[in-house]
């Protein structure tokens, strides 16, 4: 018999959702144990003994995994499926050989490097406070930007949920009317690239993720993707210690 593992976990592993958003499978009813409709977290199953099915379909784990880095264009939501209907990453990564899903997210109106896969275990370290996994991003935001701004910035700035967001900034360029900006997150809470450049009176007029883990996105176009190098794929996982 194997080892009984956590139903988020198992789902992770057939590739089907990250644990979080499993989570939210469960909590819709989506997902059944033995013919039964699974209605609460924390469940563990063995992937011999017990049948897991998710909207009426079989799942198991998958046989190998899949690493995609994608361009991510604005206005796409970094979701499989959206009840407000509006283009999801699903779509622009349907001819990929296996189902993959976001490692994290990107905001509606930020583009830039995503990465999606099928490899649970890695998706979930990517994500986690834990491993301070550096995300890079470029900011064009309004007025001239000053070095004392920055400084507030790397030292922290309370954020809409009360946890403080903090970045290294460096001043690319800035000029009276627009100011580029380099920062470098190693949590990425909602809006919070936003949140801090707002906070020290420069809004963001567009915002690109241009590295995750060192992953850079490129000569990628808005809207294209590529497969990751085995050099990347190791890359990765020597971050978060796999």
């Amino acid at each position: 018999m194997a080892e009984a593992i956590r139903i988020n976990k198992y789902l992770s592993q057939c590739g089907i959702a990250s644990r979080r958003a499993a989570e939210e499978l469960i909590d819709q009813g989506r997902v059944k144990i033995n013919g039964e409709v699974l209605d609460r977290q924390g469940v563990r199953v063995d992937a011999e003994a017990d049948v897991v099915e998710v909207d009426g379909t079989q799942v198991k784990p998958v046989p190998h995994n899949v690493y995609v880095l994608l361009n991510k264009p604005v206005e796409v939501v970094t979701t499989l499926d959206d009840p407000q209907k509006r283009p999801t990453v699903k779509h622009l990564v349907k001819d990929v050989v296996a189902r993959v899903y976001p490692v994290g997210r990107l905001d509606y109106d930020t583009e830039g490097a995503l990465l999606l896969t099928n490899d649970g275990e890695l998706a979930h370290r990517l994500t986690h406070p834990k491993w301070q996994v550096e995300k890079v991003y470029e900011a064009r935001v309004s007025g001239r930007f000053l070095e004392a701004q920055a400084r507030q910035i790397e030292e922290g700035i309370k954020l809409e949920d009360g946890a403080i967001g903090r970045a290294k900034v460096d001043i690319v360029e800035a000029t009276p009317k627009q100011s580029l900006l380099k920062l470098t997150l190693t949590e990425g809470r909602k809006r919070e690239v936003r949140q801090l450049c707002k906070a020290v009176g420069h809004p963001v007029l567009k915002l690109k993720r241009v590295s995750f883990g060192g992953i850079v996105v490129g000569s990628l176009k808005p809207g294209q993707w590529r497969m990751l190098t085995s050099e990347e794929i190791r890359q990765l996982r020597g971050l978060v210690e796999l």
